[in-house]
This record gives structure tokens, sequence and C-alpha cells, in this order.
């Protein structure tokens, strides 16, 4: 069993299992009926998902100079108590069943799923 991070819309891959969309918002103009058949995700889970300040001040300048910010407050985030329970959680999930989660960054050099994909495997998550 293994949790897989995947760019949200892309194909799913084989034996991927559930999609989770840990992203703030849900993608514009898809209708919910069709959030899955997209491949975008089959469940909404902003749990995971960087706070709206800090996506906004990312998103303001998203140049690798300001890479280092962004990680170390999301990596704030994910450290309090809701969230890393959350980590947790899905850690020991990865050893019973496979699930995705994910979010629409292009580039998951610079994305939070990056961050995430660390935060789960320090967890003890079994990895895809």
């Amino acid at each position: 069993m293994t949790v897989f991070i995947v760019k949200l819309g892309s194909p799913r891959l084989p034996g991927e299992g559930l999609r989770l969309g840990t992203v703030r918002r849900p993608p514009r103009g898809v209708p919910k009926a069709e959030l899955a058949a997209r491949d975008w995700y089959d469940l909404w889970f902003p749990a995971l998902a960087p706070s709206a300040d800090t996506l906004k001040q990312w998103k303001a300048d998203p140049s690798p100079a300001h890479w280092p910010a962004f990680a170390k407050r999301y990596r704030a985030e994910m450290d309090a108590p809701d969230a890393r329970h959350t980590i947790a959680l899905l850690a020991a999930l990865s050893h019973r069943t496979d699930f995705s989660v994910g979010c629409y960054c292009a580039d998951e050099a610079h994305c939070h799923r990056s961050l995430l994909r660390t935060l789960l495997a320090d967890a003890g998550a079994l990895m895809g």
C-alpha cells in the first residue's frame, strides 16, 4: 500500500486509489459532479493546503528566491496539532490502502505537495 503524490488533473496512475485534493480551492469551471471523472480529485481535502495568506504571499512572487520563505511558512502550518494528526492519520492509512494526494501546480519542486511528500514520509507513510 502506498501514498502517491500527483498533479491534480493528470491521468490517474494504475492502483492510485482515492485521490485527495489538498488544495485551497476547487478548480474553476468544473462541475462538482465531474471532478473525479476529469481526474481532478475524488475528495476535496483542504486541511493540508497552504493557508490563504501563505498562498497569497507565494503567488505574489513565485520566484525560486521566495521558495524557502513559503516552505518555512507551510511547514509551520503543518506543525499545528490538527495538521500533525492529519498527516499521522494519512501515514497510518498508507499501510492499509493506496491513495493519492495532490495539487494543481505544474512544478512539484515549487509546490506544497513536494513538502507534503516529505512530511508524510517523515511520519512513516509508505510512498509510491
